[in-house]
């Protein structure tokens, strides 16, 4: 008897994780309560795997062997509650993908902020070291569909909370923890401890010779990473102090000491800038040494790295104002490193879907850097109330195309502004891509 796999959301995971059961003999079938994208319906077709969509057939679910949940959909949703109930076993795509992975290796990265640049710049030193790596995750293919479709020796993937959530022997040679801020809190019950701990699960299944990096200098992580017994080798960041092992900086350099070996390297050569990349470059560092890069292909990768679409991403300068494309910022303390990097005064667009935030954390940073902010979403009371009495001028606005306008209005040469939302995009785009390019075509139209 084949096993039965229900896959939940045919998505990027969903069908990536079909082609991959499909391969292994499983008997597969795909479920999403709304329309699949042409692209992925297509995927299914020419795989004869059998889908559903714009509906749940319950008895079609709840006969499953086992069932792969989308990361999008929450456990509150009631087929999850039916499923958990009947004792089906639910896991995530990374954990269905690595039972199939071999002896490839797995740097796996999580946190709330900095895991998408600190992901590609993995992959951007093991790829200029020669390594047979693949990138995959939140970013690039479903991990599950480069299994399936092209296996690698090496697999840098980009992990969410949501991923970890349904992990069971999920084991990653190396885990990056990069920092843990209030995020999806929406997701989490309202409770941070939930979210916490979430993120630790990547290393719930290390061993003594796998290692974990993690931020000296988050606050967050500083405080609780004694609450979970972590088996793998600790492997920390910091920028204040010297230390045995692990990356830290001083005098403008970065030192890298891993073993026996030790590499400086000037953090003006770094070709991405401000203080998070910083964090980024040296976590991503130590992923390399880890699994025994050499120290001068580290060094030539963190030279000609190229930063990310839609993290801050200069888009144009025009009569003397900087526009600058962060809309990857979906959370407060994205925003906050994007502000605290500017060095020219900022026009702010702010504002979406708000995944219960404290923007009181940006009030200094707007005290000292923003004169003006442009909200663009549906729902900007908040904003106002945090912001209303710092910040002399701001406007509401419900598209890009105005919020750029609107902001180049308010500009004087020598100004920057800043697309960093803090929130989501679902209320007025597709997803954050959407609205970073809706930005860029808005500036480039002016």
């Amino acid at each position: 008897m084949k096993k039965k796999l229900v896959i939940l959301g045919a998505g990027e995971s969903g069908v990536g994780t079909a082609l991959l059961a499909k391969q292994k003999g499983y008997d597969v079938f795909v479920s999403d309560g709304g329309a699949i994208k042409t692209q992925y319906r297509t995927e299914l077709e020419e795989n004869e795997i059998a889908f559903e969509e714009n509906l749940h057939t319950a008895e079609k679910i709840l006969c499953a062997d086992e069932v792969m949940k989308s990361p999008g959909i929450a456990d509150k949703n009631e087929l999850v509650k039916q499923i958990r109930a009947k004792g089906i076993s639910v896991i995530s795509e990374i954990e269905f993908a690595y039972r199939y992975k071999g002896h490839s290796k797995i740097i796996a990265i999580t946190g709330s902020n900095g895991k998408t640049t600190t992901t590609a710049l993995t992959y951007h030193i093991c790829k200029t070291a020669g390594a047979d790596c693949a990138m995959v995750g939140n970013i690039g293919y479903s991990f599950a569909k480069q299994v399936a479709v092209q296996p690698r020796d090496l697999y840098v993937v980009e992990i969410s909370s949501f991923q970890l959530d349904d992990i069971k022997t999920f084991q990653p040679d190396v885990a990056i923890l990069t920092n843990i801020t209030e995020d999806h809190l929406d997701r989490y019950d309202y409770k941070f401890e939930n979210y916490i701990n979430s993120k630790y699960r990547i290393a719930m299944n290390q061993h003594p010779e796998d290692v974990f990096i993690y931020n000296l200098d988050d606050a967050v992580t500083v405080k609780t990473i004694n609450n979970y017994s972590i088996k793998s080798t600790l492997a920390p960041i910091t920028m204040s102090k010297q230390l045995p092992q692990g990356a830290y900086l001083l005098n403008a350099k970065m030192h890298l000491k891993w073993k026996n070996e030790e590499m400086q390297m000037s953090i003006e050569d770094f070709a991405i800038k401000g203080k998070h990349n910083q964090y980024n470059s040296m976590a991503a560092s130590l992923a390399a040494s880890a699994i025994d890069i050499r120290k001068e292909k580290i060094r030539e990768a963190l030279q000609t790295f190229e930063s990310l679409e839609h993290r801050m991403e200069t888009v144009a300068t025009i009569k003397n104002v900087e526009f600058i494309n962060d809309s990857k910022a979906t959370n407060i303390n994205s925003t906050w490193f994007a502000l605290e990097s500017m060095n020219k005064p900022v026009i702010l667009i702010l504002g979406g879907v708000d995944k219960g935030n404290d923007y009181s954390l940006l009030t200094d940073m707007v005290k000292e850097k923003v004169k003006a902010i442009v909200c663009m979403g549906i729902e900007h009371r908040k904003i106002h109330e945090a912001f209303g009495d710092l910040v002399p001028l701001m406007v509401n606005t419900d598209n890009a195309k105005d919020a750029v306008q609107s902001a180049f209005h308010f500009a004087s040469k020598g100004d920057v502004v800043l697309l960093s939302p803090a929130c989501a995009s679902f209320d007025l785009f597709k997803n954050y891509e959407d609205r970073g390019n809706q930005f860029k075509k808005a500036v480039k139209e002016l």
